[in-house]
């Protein structure tokens, strides 16, 4: 089959098609999940599915590439083949997404020469070992191959950021020497000169925008005469900030501005369909003078909530889509006010009725930090207090260490910034906190002879604007009123995942009385679930906590924090078995409960409404 731009349309073996796609970020999702949410797609109406490709995830050592489990990107799309549905996809380099670094390999900027998003020789060599190591993946799986792929996007809402116009011509020809074929595409927002600027006459221009249709079309009319219409980011929602509300946009005008746009002619990608989660230390943050992380939780309010079930937005999607394309009948609990499970698994098993409700799970065994450090650290000494970067740790966690002697106290200082939360403690004592987005720098010590301890955390690397790729950790030298801080012992923590022998001492603590828990700390308990319902999807409410980290057997959930929005973390139905099951907090500050609860529904938080 071939698939190329028209004068008006997009053209599937010569005959004029429209595009109806939604996005699924297959590294958002439990792999043992794709097919399920991409099945649901096509029960929408959708005819394709959209993904970008994290190339920080593919790539997390550099030389190192791994396509396996989660990052199966060639078995995500065999399994959108599968559904006799085409493929979009993204590969950035920079993708955004609300994802850590926006997509970009922290290792790129260690050295402080390599100039991203421009016509500079060694990012474009890394990108073009970077298109190498996916061209087996891609090649063989576009349609004129027999494969679902459609359309691939070069760069994303570069129009935003920059306007190289050399810069993006060697990375369409890039694109095009590894053997991809379809038709390109750029994206932009349909306004001032993005689009002029972010693209080129070889790329087919679509838009990014969730509201004012007809108008937005217009715009990108505008800047391209002819070819189909498409907008490739339908925002039907949006993301989550820790310390914000949760985010939700109303059904019937998510609906209503879709009408619009398909009555236009026009080609579509809803941004979401499925929006997943960022689990472990993945999320992305925004920092325009205020340094905001973004939430575990990547719902976005989109059709598809966070454990694959339709919402409101499902349907009125649906019956919208129904009046432009043929759409698949929904099977009994797919139709409003069903379960959202399909009514079989892939194997043909009959799928297991939904849990009978919430499980309390009390975590009766309990070690401080320091006593699981000997299998979670890996020490170095400095004579400065090097970056997360230059230890070669990507996120999470890093411990620096120094021996004072202050019989008077004094203020400890950052020079130049806190990236991006610290917890100080002295002699074993708990000081205080340093946080980024309060533009915190330093802090007062009390009179003590002992051992400072800095455990800083990255919150997530900034995703969009300048701003991408700053060192992590503490940058600048570290004071005690006039005196440089030197010869510090640094050790990255080791948590996703967890190493064995944590767990095992963990597993070997004995179990303990009492309800609060001081840490930080790390805090297990176990929990039975029957073969009926075992394997469903739920999510583990921490009321009481405070912050830190929840693993359930051994998958990192990501990160928690009581200011929210977010009450809960998913747990993806395949995590979970029937019988014994185990949860693991890391709590760094206290909590007033040891009771934790997998819960049948999620609690994502207070709406502006």
């Amino acid at each position: 089959m071939r698939f190329a731009i028209g004068d008006t349309d997009f053209l599937l073996d010569g005959q004029p098609h429209r595009v109806l796609s939604g996005a699924i970020h297959y590294f958002r999702v439990h792999p043992d999940l794709w097919a399920d949410r991409i099945r649901k797609a096509k029960l929408m109406g959708l005819n394709t599915v959209e993904t970008y490709v994290a190339w920080n995830a593919h790539e997390a050592t550099r030389g190192t590439f791994d396509f396996t489990g989660g990052l199966d990107l060639g078995r995500f799309l065999d399994l959108v083949a599968a559904e006799g549905m085409h493929a979009v996809v993204r590969p950035g380099p920079y993708i955004c997404a609300e994802w850590t670094n926006g997509g970009l390999p922290f290792w790129l900027f260690t050295d402080g020469t390599v100039g991203i998003r421009r016509d500079e020789p060694q990012f474009l060599a890394a990108v073009g070992r970077y298109l190498d190591a996916l061209a087996p993946i891609l090649v063989p799986r576009q349609i004129d191959a027999g494969g679902p792929i459609v359309l691939v996007q070069v760069e994303n809402e570069y129009g935003a950021y920059g306007s190289d116009p050399v810069y993006l011509q060697k990375l369409e020809r890039m694109h095009r020497d590894i053997g991809l074929t379809v038709p390109f595409t750029s994206v932009d927002q349909p306004m001032d000169a993005m689009l002029e600027d972010g693209s080129l006459p070889s790329l087919h221009k679509t838009g990014s925008f969730g509201s004012r249709s007809a108008e937005r079309l217009a715009r990108l009319r505008q800047a391209q005469p002819t070819g189909p219409l498409m907008c490739s980011e339908f925002w039907d929602g949006w993301f989550d900030s820790w310390g914000e509300h949760h985010h939700t946009t109303p059904a019937a005008a998510s609906a209503e501005d879709l009408d619009v746009l398909l009555a236009a002619g026009g080609s579509v990608n809803i941004y979401m369909f499925h929006g997943g989660t960022n689990f472990g230390f993945t999320n992305g943050a925004n920092d325009k003078g205020v340094y905001r992380p973004i939430a575990t939780s990547y719902d976005y309010d989109a059709p598809l909530d966070e454990a694959g079930r339709p919402t409101d937005k499902f349907h009125a999607f649906r019956q919208v889509i129904a009046r432009y394309a043929p759409v698949p009948e929904l099977p009994p609990t797919m139709q409003p006010g069903g379960s959202g499970r399909l009514a079989t698994h892939d194997d043909g098993r009959e799928a297991r009725p939904a849990p009978a409700g919430d499980v309390a799970v009390r975590l009766d065994r309990v070690v401080p930090l320091a006593g699981l450090l000997p299998t979670i650290t890996s020490w170095t000494t400095h004579e400065t207090p090097p970056t997360f970067d230059e230890l070669g740790a990507a996120s999470g966690f890093v411990l620096y260490r120094n021996e004072v002697d202050l019989p008077e106290g004094g203020v400890l200082t950052v020079a130049e910034e806190v990236r991006d939360r610290v917890l100080v403690s002295l002699a074993g004592r708990p000081i205080g906190v340093l946080e980024r987005e309060h533009h915190d720098r330093a802090i007062a010590l009390p009179p003590a002879t002992g051992l400072l301890e800095l455990l800083v955390e990255d919150q997530g690397r900034v995703d969009y604007g300048p701003r991408i790729g700053e060192p992590k950790g503490l940058v600048g030298a570290v004071r005690v009123d006039d005196d440089v801080l030197t010869h510090w012992t640094v050790s990255p923590l080791a948590l996703d995942p967890l190493p064995d022998a944590a767990v095992a001492v963990l597993r070997g603590a004995p179990a303990s009385a009492g309800e609060t828990l001081a840490g930080p700390a790390f805090a297990s308990g176990t929990f039975d679930l029957p073969a009926s319902g075992a394997t469903l999807d739920r999510y583990l409410a921490l009321d009481g906590f405070r912050k830190g980290v929840a693993w359930v057997n051994g998958f990192c959930l990501g990160r928690y924090w009581s200011r929210g929005p977010q009450g809960t973390l998913a747990v993806p139905g395949p995590v979970l078995r029937a019988g014994r099951n185990e949860v693991v907090v890391l709590e760094v500050h206290a909590a007033a409960s040891r009771t934790v609860c997998m819960c049948v529904e999620p609690e994502l938080g207070h709406t502006e409404a």
